[in-house]
């Protein structure tokens, strides 16, 4: 038996009047989720605990079975994992995002323009960093460039702020929302005088491109520990994903991360690279476990692009789902697929909240056979609810 779970991040959302009391689940045409629904188990699931912040650290690590509640210890060490960093177990680790904001005001009276700087790429990233580097990087303070306008800074023997994430505040003014530890609040107004007027930041905004031109610090935490994934569930295990978070999440529990040409963390991704990435592991890496993470719908519902959060459902749908149980199909093998967002991101708030999402269970050798659509409201329908996210694994492994 071969398992796949495909996670499409922030996928979830509420009914839009635009769409005539449509979600955009409902609304996308997925007729290989909706065929999958048809034979299989549609319910909900609550990954993110109540007392608890609904990132996609939290969901996630819900998703792959581990209680967030015991084993998250912040959202930047794990992305620190995929970059490489080392960490020392009193460093604190935080995410800094390059975001845009507005230029003419004093610092603490500008507004979030954009938390991801126009989904700015690695390569530009790198550039800017690498100036940020050269005025910060001391023997206490350290920053690694990460994955598009996501990035890291370990703060040696420092200290857990309360910090905002710049996606949940967007179109604001800043003030009340900059951390009250000193250190970090100059980084970030010293920041905007070393970006703002970068050549690379000058050229980008003739191309129409919202600057890079600030920092900005979130996700604060220290080195996790994670079980290992192979030892809780026997099962070697494989992560394809663009984002730093699953990467780490991944090598923190021992699970082989694939790096997929092309793979970008939004609506240009690779899809279908990410298809065959699973079918690789699956078929011929000895993998038994595939977890496929998506960030496109998240991404999209951040940006209020209602049309293209349908459009990155429907390429879920065709250019990963379809081929990725086609591919299993034609090698003669039976599998299960779990099919789920980590949490909604509706698009009238532009970021998460902590609300159940709907799953659909499918498992080749158990079909059955109703007619059903892949949605928020047919899984409410059902009555079925997981009210622990991380026990879901368990019964997908074993049911």
């Amino acid at each position: 038996m071969k398992y796949v779970i495909v996670l499409g991040d922030g996928m979830a959302d509420e009914p839009i009047d635009a769409l005539g009391g449509k979600t955009p689940l409902e609304a996308a045409n997925t007729p290989a989720m909706d065929a999958l629904a048809s034979m299989g188990e549609l319910g909900m699931v609550q990954n993110v605990p109540p007392s608890m912040a609904p990132g996609s650290d939290v969901a996630n690590l819900s998703v792959l079975g581990y209680d967030p509640k015991l084993y998250y210890t912040g959202r930047s060490p794990l992305e620190a994992l995929s970059v490489g960093v080392q960490m020392e177990p009193d460093d604190i680790v935080f995410r800094c995002n390059l975001v845009t904001l507005t230029e003419e005001e004093p610092y603490p009276e500008k507004t979030i323009v954009d938390h991801s700087s126009s989904e700015i790429s690695t390569a530009d990233a790198d550039i800017l960093m690498d100036s940020i580097r050269e005025h910060f990087n001391s023997g206490e303070f350290q920053f690694y460039t990460g994955t598009s306008y996501r990035h890291i800074m370990i703060w040696k023997h420092g200290r857990v702020s309360q910090l905002e994430p710049p996606h949940d505040h967007l179109e604001r003014v800043i003030g009340p929302y900059l951390p009250q530890e000193a250190c970090l609040r100059r980084f970030m107004e010293e920041s905007f005088d070393i970006l703002n007027n970068h050549p690379l930041n000058v050229q980008r905004a003739k191309e129409g491109k919202h600057k890079a031109n600030s920092l900005w610090y979130w996700g604060a935490g220290t080195r996790p520990s994670l079980p290992n994934f192979t030892e809780k569930t026997g099962l070697k295990g494989a992560m394809i994903s663009a984002v730093d978070l699953l990467k780490g999440i991944a090598l923190g529990a021992g699970m082989l991360v694939c790096q997929v040409p092309g793979a970008t963390g939004s609506i240009d991704t690779n899809w279908e690279g990410k298809a065959q990435a699973a079918l690789q592991a699956l078929l011929k890496d000895g993998c038994d476990f595939a977890y496929v993470h998506v960030e496109a719908p998240d991404e999209m519902a951040h940006q209020g692009l209602l049309q293209e959060k349908i459009e990155s459902i429907e390429y879920l749908d065709s250019r990963l789902i379809a081929p990725i149980c086609q591919g299993l199909e034609e090698a003669g093998e039976d599998y299960r697929m779990l099919i789920l967002p980590d949490h909604p991101n509706p698009l009238r708030y532009r970021t998460h909240t902590g609300d159940p999402v709907p799953y659909v269970l499918f498992d080749s050798t158990r079909r059955r056979k109703k007619l059903s659509h892949y949605s928020e409201s047919e899984a409410a329908a059902t009555g079925i609810i997981e009210p622990n996210g991380y026990r879901l694994l368990a019964r997908f492994l074993n049911p």
